[in-house]
């Protein structure tokens, strides 16, 4: 029955399928853009609680915070690619079919072949871009690729660690001026002097306090891990 609907039902033509396919990368697109604006919003707020771990001398919370702030920048910079790259698939599709208007279907691109494998590597975009391979090998606008091809593309997510640089430069960019206010504390900090007896009261506070601490920069990660995926 499946097979007599496929027969009945006519094959859409090269300009109905191109709108259909630049109808999806323009959702996708928008996609994009929705979770890049939800990651930028969510940084002010991570901004905001380093500043209060500066304040309060906790350089190790401020530190991690840093960390992940790294990460959302970097997500935020393949986000940008990735749009980008959606884009100019979107594009070379209406060349080629300004081409099958001549030749009468559509042909094989090089250039959106290379696209779609660039983006099958994007782990925001690939069971996206797994739905368009499918579509397009089967109209004939890029090569089958092979499965394993398609399995390491999917499982070679790039994970960079954050260089100690890069978390510096966002700990001085965020906190640097209130650890200014501080020069004492944040010159024991850095002295990584041992604890002192003097203050131990003041330590013991500070470790009864660290619990809510631990727990809100816990929070703090899931909500940027939520809003990176």
């Amino acid at each position: 029955m499946e097979k007599m609907k496929s027969i009945i039902k006519p094959k859409p033509n090269p300009q109905q399928q191109l709108r259909d396919w630049q109808r999806r990368l323009r959702q996708e697109c928008r996609n994009i853009e929705r979770q890049t604006r939800d990651i930028q919003r969510e940084e002010k707020n991570v901004q905001k609680a380093i500043r209060e771990a500066a304040k309060r001398n906790d350089m190790g919370s401020a530190k991690a915070l840093a960390k992940e702030i790294v990460r959302s920048r970097r997500t935020v910079n393949r986000l940008y690619e990735n749009k980008a790259q959606l884009n100019s698939i979107s594009m070379h599709l209406g060349e080629s079919v300004a081409i099958a208007r001549t030749v009468g279907h559509l042909s094989k691109s090089a250039e959106v072949m290379k696209l779609v494998n660039n983006l099958m590597k994007a782990p925001e975009v690939a069971a996206t871009m797994q739905e368009f391979t499918k579509e397009m090998t089967k109209a004939g606008v890029i090569e089958e690729m092979v499965n394993d091809s398609v399995d390491a593309a999917l499982d070679s997510e790039d994970i960079e660690e954050e260089t100690e640089e890069e978390v510096d430069k966002v700990l001085t960019a965020i906190a640097g001026e209130t650890a200014a206010q501080l020069p004492e504390a944040v010159r024991k900090e850095k002295l990584k002097q041992p604890a002192q007896t003097a203050g131990a009261s003041i330590e013991e506070e500070a470790i009864a306090e660290g619990v809510d601490d631990e727990e809100e920069l816990e929070e703090i990660r899931a909500r940027l891990a939520k809003v990176r995926s």
